[in-house]
């Protein structure tokens, strides 16, 4: 399982990465799966298997496309998403938006704007797409249309720097006093941002008001300075982690520890979770969960290093939630099917890793782990004397595990428990002959 093997992945690095999954959760919310009805006759039984076969493309074009999004390869996404929108168009929160957002990276202006404003169409003019729009308009230098989205969007802001843009395209259009109050908000919301100070001393300069324009540039300088301290101790921290002593370590790295900053504290996290010290790794990235009760980042984060410190019930909580709300997120449902099948609930967690193991078939932990889930909610249906039901997850578990004998021998013991032996002893020699072939690799 990707999340869990390496040290896990802690972060998301670029805008796109780190906030993306913020964006889908403020459009939509709700868990999206399969959904077949149970039919009589073998012509509507047909549809629903190929329906229930084009929900699962589609759930894996999404999942890919989201593990692609994260990844930088937005070229991939798009692609991903597109193939989601041909099977599914109405799929306009969930596909479209996210395509959106890889064009934009991509630096695909026209058709990035098309998508955006056709999401606009379908779900009005939320925040998260006049950011977008506003920031294309910003960019192709129409000021005015810059300033009608981003104000929108600043009423809610999506992201940290929404006020800083709403400022600099006042000051381009020249209105110096909004962009003189938009600047100021800026530098209130996110105070390690130079650009800020940079573009508030641009402001100045241009008011004629030279001595706060000298005080803002310097302040800008002295920011810069500050993130190229903190480059230098993030380098050291890592040194330190790999090479020296844990208290040495702590020493360099817990200067890092920014109570009131998300992203640092992320970092910190990352830093510690990737060199195998999760405890450390806990505290950082508790509070950048308590500061960013939204971003499905910080909540996976958090409840990793509770999975990985074997606090489950801990981990649950969180993952219940960011499951719900980012149901195309294959990390979150892959994490929330592990800790619930450690729990012992089993019913959640096949829930779960059937859900995950659609977004993503290839990864093999996953499938694994729901094969030996799928055989757990088999056997407690038999011990119910739910036969027909233990019955089908027995064959599902023979379908994702076509080698194994354990799901035969389960099938076996049902059909000697319905009297019908021919039949259990059939599935006793196809688990014989596949037990005979395990040990001879």
């Amino acid at each position: 399982m990707r999340h869990i093997s390496g040290g896990g992945e802690y972060r998301m690095r670029t805008r796109a990465q780190r906030w993306i999954v913020a964006i889908i959760a403020g459009l939509t919310m709700g868990w999206v799966g399969p959904t077949v009805a149970r039919c009589q006759s073998a012509t509507s039984a047909g549809a629903s298997s190929a329906k229930a076969t084009e929900v699962d493309s589609v759930e894996a074009h999404l999942g890919r496309g989201y593990d692609a999004l994260r990844d930088s390869r937005y070229e991939v996404a798009a692609d991903e998403f597109r193939a989601a929108l041909k099977l599914d168009p109405k799929l306009t929160l969930r596909a479209r938006f996210p395509l959106a957002v890889a064009l934009f990276e991509m630096k695909k202006a026209d058709e990035a704007r098309a998508e955006f404003e056709a999401v606009r169409q379908e779900t009005g003019n939320h925040p998260n797409v006049a950011y977008y729009v506003g920031r294309i308009d910003l960019d192709a230098q129409h000021y005015e249309d810059a300033i009608r989205n981003l104000r929108a969007a600043v009423a809610e802001p999506p992201f940290p720097d929404t006020a800083y843009y709403l400022g600099f395209a006042f000051f381009k259009n020249g209105d110096l006093a909004s962009a003189e109050k938009w600047l100021k908000q800026a530098t209130e919301v996110n105070a390690h941002d130079s650009r800020a100070q940079y573009q508030l001393a641009m402001v100045y300069r241009a008011e004629g008001r030279d001595a706060e324009a000298k005080a803002a540039m310097a302040l800008s300088g002295e920011q810069r300075q500050r993130d190229a301290s903190t480059s230098q101790i993030r380098f050291e921290c890592a040194k330190k982690l790999e090479q020296g002593s844990k208290e040495e370590a702590h020493a360099v790295c817990d200067q890092l520890y920014d109570p009131n900053d998300a992203d640092k504290l992320t970092e910190l996290g990352t830093l510690y979770g990737q060199h195998g010290d999760v405890e450390s790794a806990l505290k950082p990235l508790e509070r950048a969960a308590e500061l960013a009760p939204q971003s499905a980042q910080m909540q996976y984060n958090v409840a990793l290093a509770y999975f990985q410190l074997n606090r489950l019930e801990e981990a649950r909580g969180p993952l219940s939630k960011a499951a719900a709300r980012w149901p195309d997120i294959f990390r979150i449902a892959a994490l929330y099917g592990a800790v619930l099948a450690k729990l012992g609930y089993s019913a959640g967690a096949y829930q779960a890793l059937s859900h995950a193991h659609r977004l993503d078939g290839k990864d093999v932990a996953t499938g694994d782990l729901l094969f030996l889930t799928t055989l757990a909610v088999a056997r407690g249906a038999q011990g119910s004397k739910k036969y027909a039901e233990a019955m089908r997850y027995f064959q599902e578990a023979a379908k994702l595990k076509a080698q194994e004998p354990s799901p035969h021998r389960g099938l076996a013991s049902v059909y000697r428990l319905q009297g019908k032996a021919a039949m259990a002893v059939a599935e006793e020699r196809e688990a014989g002959r596949l037990e005979k072939a395990l040990q001879s690799r």
